[in-house]
C-alpha cells in the first residue's frame, strides 16, 4: 500500500471515536498544550475525532499541520460537521508534533504518541504534557518515557507483567526510548 494524496476527506456516517487526548489544564507558559495517542496512522479515521475534542475547548479548528512521512495517507482538507479543517503536510515537522490553528489563530501543539507505544508509556506521555511544569519538548517526551517495570511504576500499573509475557525485553532497565519519531524510519504506507 503507498501513501496516497487525496483532495478532501470526510467523516463517514458513524461518530468518529473518542480521542485519547489529554490537555494541559491552563495555556500557560507551557512547551505543549497536550498530548494525543491515536489508534493507528489512519488520518480520516484519527483526525474527526481530535478535532471535534478540540474544538469543545478552543473552538473551531481551522487548520492542522502534520508530519508528511508519518501518516499512511493525506488529504487537503477534512469536513467535520459544518466545518472544513485545512490539513497541511510538512516534511521538516517533527512526528511527535501535530499544530492545530483555531478560528482565532491560537496555535495549539500536541504530542502525538505513536498508536503502537504502550499503554504504560503512553499515558505517562499523555500525563506529562499535561504537567504545567513540563519543559520538554515533545520527541524529548517520546524519548525518555519509562518501559517495563520502569513504565509500571510511573502510572501505577501492573503493565510489565502484560509487557513481558507478550515478548518484552528482559535486559536491564535503563533509559530506553519508546518509538522515538527520529528512530523510526519513514513510513511506507504500511499499517502498523
Amino acid at each position: 500500500m503507498s501513501v496516497t494524496t487525496r483532495r478532501f476527506a470526510t467523516t463517514p456516517g458513524p461518530a468518529p471515536s473518542s480521542p485519547r487526548l489529554v490537555l494541559a489544564p491552563v495555556r500557560d507558559q507551557t512547551v505543549l498544550d497536550g498530548g494525543w495517542w491515536p489508534r493507528s496512522w489512519d488520518p480520516a479515521a484519527e483526525l474527526p475525532g481530535l478535532v471535534l475534542a478540540l474544538s469543545e475547548r478552543h473552538g473551531r479548528i481551522r487548520h492542522l499541520m502534520l508530519n508528511l512521512r508519518t501518516w499512511d495517507s493525506r488529504f487537503r482538507r477534512l469536513t467535520v460537521g459544518p466545518d472544513v479543517v485545512r490539513i497541511g503536510w510538512f516534511d521538516t515537522l517533527d512526528p511527535a508534533l501535530l499544530v492545530a490553528t483555531t478560528g482565532r489563530d491560537v496555535q495549539v501543539d500536541l504530542l502525538v504518541v505513536p498508536p503502537g507505544t504502550p499503554r504504560a508509556a503512553a499515558e505517562w506521555a499523555l500525563a506529562t504534557t499535561a504537567d504545567p511544569t513540563n519543559l520538554r519538548r515533545a520527541p524529548d517526551i517520546l524519548a525518555s518515557a519509562p518501559v517495563g517495570p520502569q513504565a509500571a511504576a510511573a502510572t501505577g500499573s501492573d503493565a510489565y507483567a502484560v509487557w513481558d509475557n507478550e515478548g518484552g525485553s528482559t535486559a536491564p532497565i535503563g533509559r530506553r526510548p519508546v518509538n522515538d519519531p527520529h528512530t523510526i524510519p519513514p513510513r511506507t504506507g504500511v499499517p502498523s
